[in-house]
């Protein structure tokens, strides 16, 4: 998915930081929110999806393609968990809910 994302964010899930949305696409927050400690089992609300995607891209000193190195490397040492947690956040960045 390559849809650029505008700088009031994500509308479903309310992402209003435009300093670390601003240009991101779908695929950008869901590698970041992916690469968070943030886990689906917490059921997490808007404010902490918007939250852990701040946090993560600020300790990634606001480089998206650090996150993308560490989804990355996870889906080469976890396969088998990569695809559940990779579907998790794209549902969860697009404000698809949390789990199906």
């Amino acid at each position: 998915m390559s849809t650029v994302l505008s700088t009031t964010g994500l509308s479903t899930t309310g992402l209003t930081t435009t300093e670390t949305t601003t240009g991101l696409t779908v695929t950008d927050l869901a590698q970041i929110l992916f690469a968070s400690r943030l886990q689906a089992s917490a059921a997490p609300t808007p404010e902490q999806v918007r939250r852990a995607i701040d946090e993560r891209l600020c300790a990634c000193g606001g480089d998206h393609a650090e996150c993308a190195a560490y989804v990355a490397q996870e889906a080469g040492d976890h396969p088998d968990s990569y695809a559940e947690r990779m579907r998790w956040a794209l549902r969860t960045v697009t404000g698809g809910g949390p789990a199906a």
